[in-house]
């Protein structure tokens, strides 16, 4: 139970000193209740809510890379800039999958739009 423990202290430290894991939080919990109230079938609402999951994660990694690079080269390198950088592109990443994900599945042909207006209308 010790690695539950710190893994809620990893995600209180990331919530305390990491403004961008706070907007990724902020964004996947906006998203997420659009998600689930979509008319599309469970595999497309898994994948949608895992793509918004998967940017949480890569930016939790991201933070420890850079948090670690600072650890042990305080002092402005190029590499340690190269490494940082080449973690943000991870979180970069992430967020153009999220988008491709939310795009092929809720393009205008898909009927998405269509049903989403006769749920709220026949409501």
């Amino acid at each position: 139970m010790a690695s539950i423990r710190y893994s809620i202290d990893g995600f209180r430290e990331a919530l305390r000193h990491e403004p961008s894991f706070r907007e990724d939080l902020l964004f996947a919990v906006a998203l997420v209740p659009f998600a689930i109230i979509l008319p599309v079938n469970a595999v497309s609402t898994a994948l949608m809510i895992a793509s918004l999951f998967l940017i949480i994660i890569v930016e939790l990694l991201n933070s420890a890379i850079e948090w670690t690079i600072d650890y042990l080269r305080p002092e402005h390198h190029p590499l340690a800039k190269r490494i940082k950088d080449m973690a943000s592109a991870a979180v970069f990443l992430s967020y153009l999958n999220c988008l491709a994900i939310w795009a092929i599945l809720l393009w205008p042909g898909t009927g998405v739009w269509k049903r989403l207006a006769e749920k709220f209308a026949s409501s």
